[in-house]
C-alpha cells in the first residue's frame, strides 16, 4: 500500500496520474497546504523539506516501510517499483535528461511565473518577466525536442510525459492572460492534448476531490505557502 501525501496542485498531480495509470494500491492522506499542514511535525517526519507530494510505501525496499519524497523521485521510485512506464533500457539517459530537467527547469520556472503574476503582493516587473520568459523559454526548449516525436522519450508513454503534463496543465496561469497558452507551441499543445486524454487523466483529476481544502487566500495562507516571506519569530 502507497500512502499518498496530496493536495490538489501540479506536482502531486504527476504522481495521481502516475498511480492511476499503473492500478497501485494507494490510500491519499490529505495535506493542507493553505492550513500550514505540511509544516506540521508528522509531515516533516516524511519530508523534512515541508512539500507535497510525498509517500510512504509500506513495502518498501527489504519489505520495510519506507519514505519518498519530490515528485521526480516518487515517479522514478514508482516507475522502478512497477517496471511500468520507463521506456527501453536504451532510452534511460534520454529519460534521466529529460526528467531532470523538467524537475529543475519547467517546474519551477512555471511555478515562479504563477507566483508572480498571481500571488507577489506587489508588481515586481523584473520577476514577473524574468519567470514568465524563463518558462516560455523551457516551453520552446520542450516544444523543438517533440518535433517528429509522439513522446518526450523513446516511442512510448513514460514518466517524462507524466511530469511534463502536471505543469503544463496550468499553461494558463504560466501564460497569464492568453487565450490559447500553449498555441506558439504545436508540439508540446499535441503532447498535453495526447495525455490529457487518456482515461487515467480523469481518474486522476478526482483524486482528493472529495476533501474540503483551503481556498480562502488570507494572512494565514500566506504564511503557510511563502513561510519566507516573514520574519521567524524572535527566540524567547
Amino acid at each position: 500500500m502507497i500512502r499518498f501525501y496530496f493536495h490538489p496542485t501540479p506536482n502531486p498531480a504527476k504522481v495521481a496520474l502516475f498511480l492511476e495509470e499503473t492500478g497501485l494500491p494507494y490510500e491519499v492522506v490529505p495535506v493542507d497546504t493553505s492550513k500550514g499542514e505540511q509544516h506540521a511535525p508528522a509531515f516533516r517526519a516524511i519530508n523534512p523539506n515541508g512539500k507535497v507530494p510525498a509517500i510512504v510505501d509500506t513495502e518498501g525496499p527489504g519489505g520495510k516501510e519506507t519514505r519518498v519524497f519530490d515528485s521526480t523521485a516518487i515517479l522514478l521510485y514508482l516507475a522502478e517499483k512497477t517496471g511500468k512506464l520507463l521506456g527501453a533500457p536504451a532510452d534511460r539517459p534520454e529519460l534521466l535528461s529529460w526528467l531532470m530537467f523538467l524537475a529543475s527547469g519547467l517546474g519551477p520556472f512555471s511555478g515562479q511565473s504563477v507566483h508572480f503574476q498571481f500571488a507577489a503582493p506587489e508588481d515586481a516587473v523584473y520577476a514577473r518577466n524574468r519567470y514568465r520568459r524563463e518558462a516560455e523559454r523551457h516551453y520552446q526548449v520542450l516544444n523543438d525536442h517533440l518535433e517528429g516525436r509522439e513522446h518526450i522519450v523513446g516511442d512510448s508513454y513514460t514518466i517524462a510525459d507524466i511530469s511534463a503534463w502536471g505543469w503544463l496543465d496550468r499553461a494558463s496561469r504560466v501564460r497569464k492572460g492568453e487565450e490559447d497558452p500553449l498555441g506558439p507551441y504545436p508540439n508540446l499543445k499535441r503532447l498535453f492534448e495526447t495525455v490529457d486524454a487518456r482515461p487515467a487523466v480523469a481518474r486522476a483529476r478526482q483524486v482528493g476531490a472529495g476533501h474540503d481544502f483551503k481556498k480562502v487566500n488570507d494572512e494565514e495562507t500566506r504564511r503557510a505557502l511563502f513561510p519566507s516571506n516573514y520574519h521567524p519569530s524572535p527566540v524567547a
